[in-house]
């Protein structure tokens, strides 16, 4: 039901896509938007990790590094403390592995210990980091628009009309990988709402979110807990955006998202749930028109 390819090949696994996919997110820092300090420690982010598994999640996206509007940027030394640990214990679970960042250090790092995805928010723009995935045999790519940076993009967001802008600058990126070598069932895209959009343009994203399935990759959208959310709906603090943030997953989902990324895995995954028995009742109605009658 999932656009986009059928499979999402990473480190260890091969993702089917045929149905979406949950990633639940796994802050290790203090100073996320929604949950920071909360997963701070290694043991806590193992906690965490465990608790969305029993949850439903599909995939674990663990980062050490905030990239809220307005965010100050980690050292390296201190995104390597944050997340290594919780990687070198996490790749037990059995499940593929995910790390938000952008630093081509940090990817090299977890990698080694057996990661499964590199989630950057950069798309392999930062000096290394397009030849630190292309150097892995396998490993899952995510590549994000973002325009400008997260310390400057919500005080000049984008103009004009996003949605041909994000495309082009997403296959541009995946022209970059593609000469390197990079397989394309590697290679997800995220449209990156909130990373320098406006209100208006963030749903734009989402109303015509089919039209970047004209890349040609399967599709990763993070809507959860988005102060576009809040702007929409009055809730201002960040963990209290739960039922709009799900509502926002099943529209993306039904819209050919591939992967949804979620702070709230249980209330998504039960959300989809009442998606897919819908679209199966959708899928039984064609099959029977379909048929000829004897």
């Amino acid at each position: 039901m999932s656009a986009g390819g059928a499979f999402w090949q990473t480190s260890r696994f091969r993702i089917d896509l045929a149905q979406p996919r949950v990633m639940g997110i796994v802050n290790v820092t203090p100073d996320s938007f929604s949950d920071g300090g909360t997963h701070a420690s290694t043991e806590a982010a193992l906690r965490h990790c465990e608790q969305l598994l029993k949850e439903g999640a599909d995939i674990l996206d663990i980062g050490g590094e905030s990239t809220r509007p307005g965010s100050p940027a980690v050292p390296l030394d201190a995104e390597l403390a944050r997340v290594v640990p919780v990687v070198r214990e996490a790749v037990r679970l059995n499940v593929p592995i995910s790390i938000d960042t952008y630093k081509p250090e940090v990817m090299r790092a977890v990698l080694d210990l057996g990661a499964d995805i590199v989630n950057d928010i950069w798309a392999l723009r930062q000096p290394g980091a397009r030849e630190a995935v292309a150097a892995h045999p396998s490993c899952g790519i995510c590549l994000m628009h973002m325009h400008r940076d997260p310390q400057t993009m919500q005080a000049l967001p984008m103009a004009g009309d996003v949605v041909p802008e994000v495309l082009s600058f997403l296959s541009a990126q995946v022209q970059l990988l593609r000469a390197m070598g990079v397989d394309s069932l590697r290679i997800t895209l995220d449209p990156g709402v909130g990373f320098g959009k406006t209100v208006a343009q963030n749903f734009a994203l989402l109303a015509r979110q089919r039209e970047l399935l004209a890349g040609g990759y399967p599709l990763l959208l993070g809507w959860s807990r988005k102060s576009s959310i809040g702007a929409v709906t009055g809730i201002e603090v960040a963990g209290e955006r739960i039922v709009p943030s799900v509502a926002a997953a099943v529209l993306a989902v039904d819209r050919g998202a591939a992967v949804v990324r979620v702070h709230d895995v249980r209330d998504t995954v039960a959300a989809l749930a009442v998606w897919r028995a819908m679209k199966a009742q959708e899928s039984l109605k064609q099959t029977q028109e379909q048929t000829p009658s004897t």
